[in-house]
């Protein structure tokens, strides 16, 4: 494993989920701080013990001091967050955990991906699509258990050495890491995720469903 600096925009359900799972793996964790809420997410931290260890800064300063951006803002907030910081980001492996959900389920954006519409917001970052494709239940730690496959973490992207960076990271939190192919492929992930909400949200099935990738040998 290398250790590395992840600066994470948005401290919800799916930030905090992800930061604690880095933490536990041995990362450093800066969420950035909503200009909008101040002190919000230095009382989130404080009041999360599993959180322990994880800094709080202005957006441009969690930027600057990571090696790995993880955005995991509600999709809506995407805009304004992002676009007044894509110099920052310029030359930064930024994983995409976003996903942007219509009316009934349908995706926002039709045929272009959430992660597309974020990789033109930011033009000079390296856009990595991972940690979408379920609730923040499962990114909190990974659900297997003895002798089961490890569960399945696909993740897209044009870049390769920022796909390298997410694959390591995917890896390090308990996930096989999967390469699903260009960034244009991030469009088939937001699908399954919206496939996981209606199994899950909807359907009542378990919040811990995972995917998995079966090799058969004939």
């Amino acid at each position: 494993m290398t250790a590395r600096h992840l600066a994470i925009l948005g401290y919800g359900n799916v930030g905090t989920a992800i930061a604690s799972a880095a933490r536990r793996a041995g990362h450093a964790v800066t969420f950035a701080a909503n200009g909008d809420n101040p002190g919000a997410a230095e009382r989130h931290v404080a009041a999360t013990p599993e959180l322990a260890g994880v800094a709080v800064a202005e957006p441009l300063a969690a930027v600057v001091r990571a090696d790995l951006v993880v955005v995991a803002l509600p999709f809506r907030a995407l805009d304004a967050v992002v676009a007044p910081m894509a110099g920052a980001l310029a030359g930064l492996p930024v994983v995409d955990a976003t996903n942007p959900v219509g009316p009934g389920l349908t995706h926002a954006l039709g045929s272009r991906s959430g992660a597309e519409h974020l990789a033109a917001l930011a033009p000079d970052a390296h856009v990595v699509k991972a940690f979408n494709i379920y609730g923040a239940e499962n990114l909190a730690g990974v659900a297997s258990a003895p002798g089961s496959p490890t569960p399945l973490m696909p993740y897209a992207g044009d870049d390769p050495s920022a796909k390298a960076v997410a694959a390591g990271l995917i890896a390090d939190l308990g996930w096989e890491p999967l390469d699903v192919g260009p960034l244009s492929a991030a469009l088939d992930l937001e699908h399954l995720a919206l496939l996981w909400i209606r199994m899950v949200r909807m359907g009542g099935l378990d919040g811990h469903l995972v995917w998995s990738a079966l090799r058969w040998t004939p």
